[in-house]
C-alpha cells in the first residue's frame, strides 16, 4: 500500500511482459549473458601465466577444447529440455522425487547463488584494482578500493532497478567496444611476434625443456593438469539457458507449444559466446606468453591480473592504456549484471514453487535490492 511498495513491485517478474517487454534478438542477449565471460580476458591471461608458466597458451587450447567439445553441447541440449528458464537445475530435479529431489535443488541453487554472488562482487572489486592501478585515474580514486567497488555494485543495482532493455543496450555497448580494443593490442602483439620469430623459437624450446621425454605430448599432458586452473567464466552458460525468456524466436513458431525459434537462437547465442572467447583465449595466452617476461607478471608485478592492459600501455602508451583501462572497468562492472540476470531468474522459478519464499521474490526490483544487501555483506 505504500509508495515504496507500488515501486518495487511495479517492475514486475521476469515471466511478465510489463517487466520482459517484448523478446530481445539474440545477438543483442549474448552481450548480456556473456559479459561476465568476455570480462574473464581482463584477468584471465594473467592467471593462465601465474598457474602455467609458459604452457599457458597449451593449457588454454585444453580450456577451449573442453568449452567448445563439452560444455558447449551440454547446454545445447540443456537448451532444448528447458526453454523456459529454469535451466539445467530443472533436468536434475527430474532425476529425484520427494524431498531428496527439494534438498537437491537447494544444494544446487546454493552452489550456483554462491558463483553469482563471487562473480558480481569479485568483478566489481577488479574494476576497482583496475581503476586505483591506472596511472591518470589513481589521483581521482586513490587508494579508496572498497568504496569504489561499492559504488560500482549500487551502480549495477541501479540498472536492473530500471529495467532489462537497458540492461541489454548497455551490455552491447560496453562489450562491443572492449572486445575491440583487445583484438587491437592482441594482433598488434602477434605482429610483433611475426616480426621477431625468435621469441616463438625460444618460448618452444623453453616449453618442451620443462615436459617430460622433451615432448609435444608431454607438453599436452601437463596442461591437461593445469587447465582447470584456468578454467572461468563458463556460468555464463548457465545464466544463457536461464534468461532464455529473454530471447526473441522466429515468428513462425509463436503458434507451437515447444518454440523452437527460441531454441535455435539461444544456440546460437551460446556457440557465438564460446567461439569469440575461444579465439581471444587462445590469442591472448599466446600474446601474452611469449611477450611478457615472468617478473612483470609475478605476484606485485605491473602486469600482474592485468596481462593484456600491460601490454596496451606497454606498446601504445598511457592514453590509449587509459581508454583500455576504462573499457575493462566498465565490462568488469557489468560481469555482475550477467550474475544478477542469473539469480533473479533462478531464485523465483524454486523458491516459491517449494513454499521457502514469500510472494515478492516473484518481483524482480525487491529480489535485485536482496541481492545489493549480499554483495556489500560479502564484500565487506
Amino acid at each position: 500500500p505504500t509508495a515504496i511498495g507500488r515501486w518495487l513491485s511495479s517492475g514486475g517478474g521476469l515471466d511478465e511482459p510489463e517487466a520482459v517487454g517484448r523478446g530481445y534478438p539474440w545477438y543483442k542477449v549474448v552481450c548480456l549473458t556473456g559479459v561476465d565471460y568476455f570480462s574473464t580476458l581482463a584477468y584471465q591471461p594473467g592467471i593462465a601465466l601465474l598457474a602455467a608458466g609458459l604452457l599457458a597458451p597449451t593449457a588454454t587450447l585444453v580450456l577451449v577444447a573442453v568449452t567448445l567439445l563439452a560444455a558447449l553441447p551440454v547446454y545445447a541440449a540443456v537448451a532444448r529440455r528447458s526453454y523456459v528458464g529454469q535451466g539445467s537445475i530443472a533436468m536434475l530435479e527430474n532425476l529425484l522425487e520427494g524431498w531428496k529431489s527439494k534438498i537437491f535443488v537447494l544444494v544446487l541453487l546454493g552452489f550456483a547463488a554462491t558463483d553469482f554472488v563471487i562473480t558480481m562482487t569479485l568483478s566489481a572489486a577488479d574494476a576497482a584494482r583496475h581503476a586505483v592501478a591506472n596511472s591518470f585515474l589513481h589521483p581521482y580514486f586513490g587508494n579508496a578500493q572498497f568504496d569504489l567497488t561499492t559504488l560500482l555494485l549500487m551502480i549495477l543495482a541501479i540498472v536492473f532497478f530500471i529495467g532489462f532493455r537497458e540492461a541489454i543496450n548497455l551490455a552491447v555497448a560496453i562489450v562491443v567496444p572492449f572486445l575491440l580494443l583487445n583484438l587491437v593490442v592482441l594482433v598488434a602483439g602477434l605482429w610483433h611476434i611475426v616480426q621477431h620469430p625468435e621469441l616463438i623459437t625460444q618460448w618452444r624450446y623453453a616449453m618442451l625443456a620443462h615436459a617430460p621425454h622433451d615432448n609435444w605430448t608431454g607438453v599436452f599432458l601437463i596442461s591437461a593438469i593445469l587447465f582447470p586452473k584456468l578454467a572461468l567464466g563458463l556460468s555464463g552458460f548457465e545464466t544463457g539457458v536461464s534468461v532464455m525468456p529473454l530471447v526473441e524466436g522466429e515468428e513462425e513458431n509463436t503458434d507451437r507449444a515447444t518454440p523452437l525459434g527460441r531454441i535455435r537462437n539461444t544456440r546460437k547465442m551460446l556457440a557465438l559466446a564460446a567461439i569469440i572467447m575461444g579465439f581471444y583465449l587462445v590469442l591472448s595466452s599466446f600474446v601474452t606468453t611469449l611477450l611478457i617476461p615472468p617478473a612483470a607478471y609475478a605476484a606485485n608485478g605491473p602486469a600482474a591480473g592485468r596481462a593484456v592492459a600491460y601490454l596496451a600501455h606497454q606498446m601504445f602508451g598511457n592514453v590509449f592504456g587509459t581508454l583500455f583501462d576504462l573499457s575493462t572497468i566498465l565490462i568488469l562492472w557489468f560481469a555482475g549484471a550477467s550474475a544478477m540476470a542469473g539469480l533473479i531468474s533462478l531464485i523465483p522459478r524454486y523458491l516459491p514453487r517449494f513454499g521457502m519464499a514469500p510472494r515478492w521474490v516473484a518481483y524482480r526490483r525487491p529480489m535485485v535490492a536482496v541481492l545489493l544487501l549480499a554483495d556489500m555483506l560479502v564484500t565487506m
